[in-house]
């Protein structure tokens, strides 16, 4: 008897010091990624692959991606994550599909930021999303291709979109994939690291774009 209380005192103490975060909903999701935004100002992220590393930087200015993706991190919802799907000179799509948030976050188009290559931007569903809100941890990173210079401007003009001159160039000297623009929320990019990127889009993959071979990663809050 005195063991069992024993072991119950030490399953109270260990819940007791662990923290959980505050829980998402549809309801609650501004509210609590704008709190937690506010207390957890970190702008720049690590991903640790076998390929290599990864350092990406968050923008300030999609505030509620940003908190989301930092604290999914910091919760450790990564923990057993993995690049699942990967499309060549497109990109190359990270989560755990194993896990269900159960929230979506609402979508933060922003004109300066486009699908160049290296981009940061979250996935979501084209079903029943008629305001394309962003999924609440599948992230893709850009891999994408060149354009020619002539048919960045036609592109555009299909798409309805407005480039700026360095956004033209930066979509022929560099690549991306300008489909994606204003369709799905861009929340940073990568400031070290695109040759990894390169290796992973040309892994083997399955007719469903999953990899022939898993491809786990780390991902941690660097600052």
């Amino acid at each position: 008897m005195i063991r069992l209380y024993y072991i119950l005192g030490l399953l109270l103490l260990f819940s007791c010091g662990k923290k959980e975060g505050e829980v998402i909903t549809s309801a609650n999701v501004r509210d609590v990624l704008t709190r937690y935004g506010k207390e957890h100002p970190e702008t720049e992220v690590l991903i640790e692959t076998k390929y290599g590393n990864m350092r990406l930087r968050l923008y300030e200015d999609t505030p509620l991606h940003r908190a989301n993706f930092i604290k999914l991190i910091k919760e450790g919802y990564y923990e057993d994550a993995d690049f699942y799907r990967i499309v060549y000179e497109f990109m190359i799509q990270g989560g755990d599909l194993k896990k269900n948030l159960g929230y979506r976050i609402p979508s933060e188009f922003n004109p300066k930021y486009i699908h160049k290559k290296g981009a940061l931007s979250m996935a979501r569903v084209d079903e029943n999303n008629p305001n394309l809100e962003s999924s609440a941890a599948e992230f893709f990173i850009v891999h994408g291709g060149r354009y020619l210079p002539e048919d960045v401007d036609m592109e555009a003009r299909n798409l309805g979109l407005t480039l700026t001159p360095q956004q033209k160039e930066t979509y022929a000297a560099n690549g991306g994939y300008m489909t994606l623009d204003m369709k799905y929320t861009v929340f940073g990019e990568l400031i070290e690291g695109i040759e990894v990127v390169d290796k992973i889009a040309t892994e083997k993959v399955y007719s469903t774009d999953k990899p022939l071979r898993e491809i786990p990663f780390k991902i941690s809050v660097v600052r």
